[in-house]
């Protein structure tokens, strides 16, 4: 995917990313917050991998907390020789698409080779807190403590379940967008319009008006 001069503003998901900017790979950690991904004077052949909530540390081998809001070089959590290799593997395609196939194949590649699994849990917390079951029956449902979930989310997440559960529902809002502001306020989960208004300028550091004239 090409990029422009026009920054992007990036939404926290809950989500990591494996990124080739042209010419060497990063990763973006978990995002508290709104990233503003800047935009290049010439369009370079940038693109990124998203990877699902609590995958992320099974590819890069850390825990997603040492890597919330932080954007880092692949090599200083792999050994640069093997990041070396994945890049060149990246490099030499010979299109945009064959480039972001390659790209999807070293994340698939890491995965793989990865010693420990996802396992199921993940996926299944994010499924309940993102249909609006709160914390405590989400780690019930687990068969955990809140505090056995919190130690887990923050490991696999980035961040704890509670600010995983707002990062979801500002999704949710942004998927509903289309909606009138107080609708998808009601059916995004929040208190009122003015509670979505608090968290959508919390989280994504503009007015909800300001975040969809983005999308345009």
């Amino acid at each position: 995917m090409s990029e422009t001069a026009r920054s992007k503003r990036v939404l926290p998901d809950g989500c990591m990313d494996l990124l080739w900017d042209g010419g060497s790979l990063s990763v973006a950690g978990p995002d508290t917050r709104a990233f503003m991904a800047a935009g290049t004077a010439e369009p370079v052949r940038a693109m990124g991998v998203r990877l699902a909530p609590g995958v992320g540390p099974v590819v890069f081998g850390v825990p997603a907390d040492e890597l919330t809001d932080q954007r880092v070089a692949l090599a200083a959590l792999l050994p640069a020789r093997r990041v070396a290799e994945l890049a060149e593997r990246v490099a030499v395609a010979g299109d945009t698409a064959a480039a972001g196939a390659a790209l999807e194949e070293v994340a698939a590649g890491l995965l793989a080779r990865s010693a420990a699994a996802p396992g199921p849990w993940p996926g299944a917390a994010v499924a309940a807190l993102d249909g609006g079951l709160g914390v405590a029956a989400t780690a019930r449902l687990l068969g955990w403590s809140e505090r056995q979930f919190r130690r887990r989310s923050v490991a696999a997440f980035g961040y704890g379940p509670k600010t995983l559960g707002r990062v979801l529902r500002l999704q949710r809002a942004v998927r509903l967008a289309a909606e009138p502001a107080a609708e998808v306020a009601a059916r995004a989960g929040y208190a009122d319009q003015a509670h979505m208004a608090r968290e959508v300028r919390d989280l994504a550091g503009v007015p909800w008006t300001e975040l969809l004239a983005g999308f345009g």
